[in-house]
């Protein structure tokens, strides 16, 4: 029998960087990371939000620098992982989190802006991302890549086509970046949120939002952002060295009921 090994469950000391992470499963992934003592790196499009989230942090004792991060822009990406892996020393984890509501139906006019938008800020960003990670990840003793996709890639919703193709595509990309990036021992994998409270789905109202949860999950209620986060947290653990590939639903039992 071979002897026990003590996996490490901390992140303490490591780096990681958060897209989309003033609101939200950013903001929350962000703050969870902070509080077990990560180095977090806090990217958003809105630099005020970005700011105050890294305030945020900054207050309860954690160690946090914002950045405006526009994840459509490749120069952008180059120069902001650069900076992170620069002020920190390290880069080891990256979160793949932004996102934006596309709702169009296939005959709007407004249709091809929607699509290249879509694809633009959900699924052409990551690999993006990645690559100017690369050199950084493989430099790490504990290199972790999450991917934030969401139900709508397992299952979809009408007028939301681009946000769908978007979504299944990240899925997609996690298991072959996986089976890629295994050699580098580099984790690669997915969370799907379901129904969470975020900016995104602030505009239905609560009655909609419990009918809904009570039709459609196991749980009958919506998710709340720091539950996905530690999720994402799980992922990225130094003990959660052999898990790759993996497309993991967060969605209180949405998937898993038939009615």
């Amino acid at each position: 029998m071979s002897d026990f090994k003590q996996l490490s469950r901390s992140v303490k000391g490591l780096t990681v960087l958060v897209t989309g992470a003033a609101s939200g499963m950013g903001r929350a992934t962000a703050l969870v990371f902070a509080a077990e003592g990560a180095n977090v790196a806090v990217t958003d499009y809105a630099a005020g939000g970005a700011q105050a989230v890294a305030d945020e942090i900054a207050a309860g004792g954690g160690n946090a620098k914002a950045w405006t991060l526009d994840v459509a822009n490749l120069a952008d990406i180059n120069t902001v992982v650069g900076a992170v892996a620069a002020h920190f020393g390290s880069l080891d984890i990256v979160i793949n989190n932004a996102g934006i509501s596309v709702r169009v139906a296939i005959d709007d006019d407004g249709y091809e802006e929607a699509w290249a938008r879509g694809l633009a800020v959900m699924l052409t960003a990551h690999p993006r991302i990645i690559r100017a990670a690369l050199p950084h990840l493989r430099r790490s003793k504990s290199p972790r890549i999450v991917n934030i996709a969401s139900t709508e890639a397992l299952g979809a919703t009408a007028l939301h086509s681009p946000y769908s193709a978007a979504k299944a595509g990240v899925t997609g990309l996690t298991r072959s970046l996986a089976v890629e990036l295994g050699r580098d021992g580099i984790t690669v994998n997915c969370i799907c949120p379901g129904p969470v409270r975020t900016a995104i789905t602030e505009r239905i109202s609560e009655e909609h939002k419990t009918i809904y949860a009570k039709r459609r999950t196991a749980l009958g209620r919506y998710g709340d952002p720091e539950e996905v986060a530690h999720m994402t947290l799980s992922l990225c653990l130094p003990a959660a060295s052999f898990l790759t590939g993996a497309v993991i639903p967060v969605d209180g039992g949405l998937m898993a009921r038939n009615a």
